[in-house]
């Protein structure tokens, strides 16, 4: 089994923040290939949902904790399904890269970011896989403030320009899947 997780935050207020780009290439990546509806583990804090893709089980994930706690719910089901660290791979915002930019990354520290920091705490390591979506505006050299920046909203330019790499996300996690990891980071870290 594989295991996908989206970073964001829970709840209408947080929708369309840059902070849930994971959020956004999660629900997408399950509308593209057709998942079952989300179902709710109380349990494990999180939704999820479950289909296999060339010939692996794969759960998607959408922690219903805050970002900063996305280690708990990684852990939790990492657990239920006794999987290693090389069967997840974590879909999130990145403040460092530019707006649209993906970068796919394997055994890396989490350069400031809170969720997966948490992530990293909680499985005591950092052999993971993580698909890094840039959310810094093209104009902008250095984000003042990036805990409050990563919760604003995009503006109606940048929105067009997520819609496009939220859908290069899923192409890339794809490839991946039914490749190889090294050959989506051929194509997509460019």
């Amino acid at each position: 089994m594989l295991l996908i997780i989206g970073l964001g935050n829970p709840g209408k207020k947080f929708k369309k923040t840059r902070h849930n780009v994971g959020f956004l290439v999660i629900d997408e990546f399950s509308r593209e290939n057709d998942f079952p509806d989300w179902q709710e583990s109380k349990k494990n804090n999180c939704l999820y949902a479950k289909k296999e893709i060339a010939s692996k089980e794969i759960e998607l994930i959408k922690p219903l904790v805050f970002m900063n706690n996305s280690g708990r719910v990684a852990k939790s089901i990492s657990r239920k399904h006794n999987l290693k660290p090389g069967d997840i791979l974590v879909v999130h915002d990145d403040v460092a890269l530019p707006l649209g930019k993906i970068k796919i990354v394997q055994n890396r520290g989490a350069a400031g970011h809170k969720g997966v920091e948490s992530i990293i705490r909680e499985l005591k390591t950092k052999e993971f896989s993580r698909f890094r979506i840039g959310i810094k505006p093209l104009e902008i050299k250095n984000v003042p403030k990036a805990e409050k920046f990563v919760l604003q909203n995009f503006s109606k330019n940048e929105t067009k320009i997520i819609q496009v790499v939220v859908k290069k996300t899923c192409q890339a996690i794809k490839i991946a899947l039914e490749e190889n990891l090294n050959k989506a980071m051929q194509k997509y870290n460019q």
